[in-house]
């Protein structure tokens, strides 16, 4: 089985992920880092040097190359992968796959974030964490059709991502 977990950026999606490939004895994949392979530079670095368009096309075209493949595997997605083109539609009429939904309240994403925004191209710009929550308050409203298409959503609130993979096993098998 393919496993796919989407979800805003700061999420717990690479390291939900890990956890889940460990448990189940799967391969694990970051689209991200896929990416950054292929390109050999960083996603800052693609941002910057070709823009979010072809950023956008270019996970679309090797997320398509990893779903060919037979093997099963967890794969953590990027935020925004679920919400351009037809990723969403095409994910969830792959055989054998589960969308898995990684679900944070705003409040615990911008703390998060506000972290580690100067490694996220996205919010990089963001001044203040006012500022932070209001972008990713639009963000989530405007993604939140993709997002709760998942064939399976897990409310990770207060939760640690050992407890988070518990959830999602419970659930899928």
């Amino acid at each position: 089985m393919k496993l796919v977990l989407i979800g805003y950026m700061g999420s717990g999606k690479t390291s939900v992920g890990s956890i889940l490939a460990t448990t189940l004895g799967y391969p694990f994949k970051d689209l991200d880092m896929e990416i950054e392979k292929i390109h050999q530079i960083s996603i800052p670095e693609i941002f910057n040097r070709k823009g979010e368009i072809f950023f956008r096309k270019e996970e679309a075209r090797i997320l398509k190359e990893i779903m060919s493949s037979e093997e099963d595997f967890v794969l953590a997605t990027g935020g925004g992968t679920p919400c351009y083109g037809t990723v969403m539609d095409d994910l969830l009429q792959q055989e054998k796959t589960q969308v898995i939904y990684l679900k944070h309240n705003l409040d615990t994403l911008a703390g998060r974030l506000f972290e580690e925004k100067d490694n996220r191209p996205m919010i990089s710009h963001l001044e203040t964490q006012e500022i932070l929550h209001d972008f990713i308050r639009k963000h989530l409203f405007e993604r939140a059709y993709y997002y709760n298409r998942a064939q399976l959503i897990i409310d990770c609130e207060s939760l640690t991502p050992e407890e988070v993979v518990q959830k999602i096993v419970l659930q899928l098998f």
